[in-house]
């Protein structure tokens, strides 16, 4: 049959009738539980269409008793029991599937454990802020969860990227008694619909040739193929593992960082702004061959007031003209990893409030879950870039075949 709510014996009265709001503070400070049944009771009553033992064509399900629960506040341990129901499903919106503080408490122990606190200070943290003592094991099951979910984006199975961006930074960790830097290596990837994601991280000793190489091995282990292009700054490292791992994938110099470099060249300082301008010119012009046409004038306009720049010039700007080689509608998004720097911008903004890590699991906590918050905003985002019918026209591009046999050295 049917139950009455509240149930007998849970009936409390305030014994102010005149005044309702003493008579409320008075009966939650007698049974705080109790506001929340009558609430529960009254969403019940909205949910089925009926009241208790009621006959009504209205009615769109059964009250089937009550099942106890416990929750934490911060005005104590309440006991309560949950309204169950048969016919359609409910929860009472006061707790909403484990109670939104409940929700709120476990998504604060998991940002400071992110951001690398230890247990012992999370669990007088949350005992300040919330008025409840949290174990040390509550801690560690909240924080194992969060690294089993962070592993998993870590490792997931990828697929075809035409266009991949590589590059890293660098964070302080205490290793062995010092402080060190440890490099962050990172990939992002625009896949075949045109929306980016980040492929990988990684935190390494340095980037040199073996951890870049590694890096990259991993990558295709997780099943990364279909690559046309790399983008990237120039490290020596970096460019030594791409060859021996993808030694026929085309790659582009970040056209920004190469303006840069431009300059250090200059010999006077009223000549940066000129050389800056020069290369602005090559890499905007409307072809690869405008461009080499246009690096000749620059050449000898800069040969006797900049040899220096003039040399670096022949020697390495065509590591920036590869995006000549792909679709203009490309262009715009392929010639630097700006979109790394943004992102690079985004996890510092993050990290320097931690300032030093304990270790490197704590620091690639941190920058995996500010990494996932932006994957998971990309893949819901505007498209980064139309890839529409991409593999006929790099095949225009590349008529021998070589854009489509890449091949990869495990």
């Amino acid at each position: 049959g049917e139950s009455n709510e509240p149930r007998p014996g849970k009936e409390s009265t305030t014994g102010d009738p005149g005044g309702v709001d003493r008579g409320r503070n008075r009966s939650l400070s007698r049974d705080p539980g109790e506001v929340v049944q009558r609430g529960d009771a009254v969403g019940k009553k909205r949910v089925l269409g009926a009241e208790a033992y009621e006959r009504t064509e209205s009615r769109r399900g059964y009250r089937n008793g009550f099942k106890g629960k416990r929750i934490q506040t911060r005005v104590g341990e309440l006991h309560l029991e949950i309204p169950q129901v048969r016919g359609l499903r409910f929860y009472p919106k006061s707790l909403e599937r484990g109670c939104r503080s409940e929700k709120a408490l476990k998504l604060a122990i998991a940002e400071m454990y992110v951001m690398g606190v230890s247990t012992r200070k999370v669990t007088e943290i949350t005992e300040q802020l919330c008025g409840l003592e949290i174990s040390a094991t509550q801690v560690s099951r909240v924080a194992g969860m969060l690294d089993e979910e962070l592993e998993e984006f870590r490792s997931r199975e990828l697929g075809e990227y035409p266009i991949v961006y590589l590059d890293a930074h660098y964070e302080k960790v205490r290793r062995g008694g010092r402080v060190q830097d440890v490099a962050i290596l990172k990939a992002i990837g625009v896949n075949r619909f045109g929306t980016r994601e980040v492929l990988g991280l990684s935190a390494r000793i340095s980037e040199a040739e073996v951890h870049w190489r590694g890096f990259l091995g991993d990558l295709h282990k997780r099943g990364l193929r279909g690559v046309e292009l790399f983008v990237s700054d120039d490290h020596e490292g970096l460019k030594a593992a791409r060859r021996a791992v993808d030694p026929s994938v085309p790659w582009n110099r970040c056209q920004f960082h190469l303006s840069k470099n431009a300059q250090q060249y200059a010999r006077r300082k009223e000549d940066k702004p000129r050389i800056a301008q020069a290369m602005r010119d090559i890499f905007d012009a409307p072809s690869r061959e405008d461009a080499e046409e246009l690096r000749g004038k620059v050449v000898k306009k800069f040969e006797k007031i900049a040899p220096e720049f003039v040399s670096w010039l022949e020697d390495t700007v065509d590591e920036g003209l590869t995006v000549f080689d792909f679709p203009r509608s490309w262009w715009r998004r392929i010639r630097t990893i700006n979109g790394l720097e943004r992102l690079h911008r985004e996890i510092r903004r993050r990290t320097r409030v931690v300032g030093i890590f304990p270790h490197e699991t704590s620091a690639l906590r941190l920058i995996s879950a500010v990494l996932a918050e932006i994957h998971e905003e990309w893949l819901t985002g505007r498209q980064y870039l139309n890839l529409a019918g991409w593999k006929k026209q790099v095949e225009q591009f590349f008529p021998t075949g070589q854009g489509n046999d890449r091949k990869t050295v495990a």
